[in-house]
């Protein structure tokens, strides 16, 4: 097959859809796939086989690491030239819905897939009235696909019930081989606790640093277990806030890590906090659980389709008084509070993760692909 990706982020990036695009894009080209990605500009202009175009972008100016670009003559030549088989648009903004439009316009097969949550993100900028807008908006773009693919089943049902169609859950993966518990090191462990002392437990979150994420919800967790310790690893447009937020804690800020330091970061924490109640997934948490380490999330959105409460981690109600506060500081104690509990959560976390490799989640991709080529192929002979 020939697939023309259009996604609004991709590398250098750092996000859950840049992985999962990162990890999708090998597999299709080791099954023989030809695979073209457009994208902002400042990409490479290859990935691991996988021909990338970037496009004149200009930064969100509420979020600017998140870059819109709208498809020019160049995008248009290219993907003539390229003739792909289907084109699937990943979580459609402004790149997006060019890529749309080109599919509609040149007749190809269009799959879309959903990430990103963006109505519940609007709240957190102060601009929660136009969430209804902004779902009429998802609406007529997501039906022009023939399948719209979502990362959890509660997003695949969300989705149904505000009216867009042709919905199918695209399944979670894992990189088991590089996020693994046994890069727990002391090393590390010092590196994320920073100027503070190792006397208790050490918290760790993984993600970007801006409002929808609510990691100032894990302030009064640290307030109410004195001993516990928190690293915040990533960067983004709220760490200056989050820094005077947390400023009287024993809070370190360590910015981005990748590869095997980010794995080494989970391995070395003794829960993961990840307080978000807008994730449509949370690949975040999967890698904390491959690398065997506890976590917590929030009982909304897709987390629920990876915790199993009290199993592999811990929820919390984000809904409940003082925005889940309470809840919070109790699921994290139920991690921290006995020894032999966590260590039973982080084997059953690991083996969690290990039922999700991306060769599978990729495989069950393909299929998607090869479903909507069969439907289309027949639906144009007739």
């Amino acid at each position: 097959m020939k697939i023309a990706f259009f996604t609004e982020t991709f590398l250098p990036k750092v996000d859950g859809i840049v992985t999962r695009l990162t990890k999708t894009i090998p597999h299709l080209v080791e099954a023989e796939d030809e695979v073209m990605v457009f994208c902002p500009e400042g990409a490479p202009t290859n990935y691991m086989g996988a021909k990338v175009v970037g496009v004149p972008a200009m930064p969100l100016p509420l979020y600017p690491e998140l870059k819109l670009g709208l498809p020019g003559a160049a995008v248009s030549e290219a993907l003539e030239n390229f003739q792909p088989d289907l084109i699937h648009v990943v979580n459609p903004a402004v790149l997006g819905l060019g890529g749309i439009w080109l599919a509609k316009t040149n007749g190809i097969p269009l799959i879309a897939s959903y990430h990103t949550h963006l109505p519940k993100y609007l709240e957190h900028y102060g601009m929660g009235m136009l969430e209804p807008l902004l779902w009429e908006l998802l609406k007529a773009a997501h039906n022009q696909a023939s399948l719209n693919l979502c990362t959890s089943s509660a997003m695949v049902n969300e989705l149904s019930e505000k009216g867009i169609q042709h919905t199918a859950l695209w399944q979670r993966g894992v990189d088991t081989e590089i996020f693994r518990p046994n890069l727990r090191s002391n090393a590390m462990r010092s590196r994320l606790l920073g100027q503070h002392t190792d006397e208790g437990s050490l918290l760790i979150y993984v993600g970007r640093l801006s409002a929808e994420k609510q990691i100032e919800r894990i302030k009064p967790v640290l307030e109410a277990l004195p001993q516990t310790r928190l690293a915040l690893v990533g960067d983004g447009p709220n760490r200056q806030q989050l820094e005077k937020v947390f400023q009287d804690t024993p809070t370190t800020f360590i910015g981005y890590l990748g590869g095997e330091e980010l794995a080494s970061a989970y391995a070395s924490g003794d829960a993961f906090l990840f307080p978000s109640s807008t994730e449509t997934l949370g690949l975040v948490l999967l890698e904390a659980m491959a690398a065997g380490c506890p976590v917590v999330g929030a009982n909304k959105g897709g987390i629920p389709d990876i915790i199993t409460d009290g199993i592999n981690g811990c929820l919390y109600e984000p809904d409940g008084p003082d925005d889940g506060s309470a809840s919070l500081i109790q699921a994290t104690n139920n991690i921290l509070g006995n020894d032999l509990e966590r260590q039973n959560m982080r084997n059953a976390a690991r083996e969690e993760a290990e039922r999700w490799g991306w060769p599978k989640a990729t495989n069950q991709l393909r299929n998607y692909y090869q479903q909507v080529l069969t439907e289309w192929s027949t639906s144009n002979a007739a």
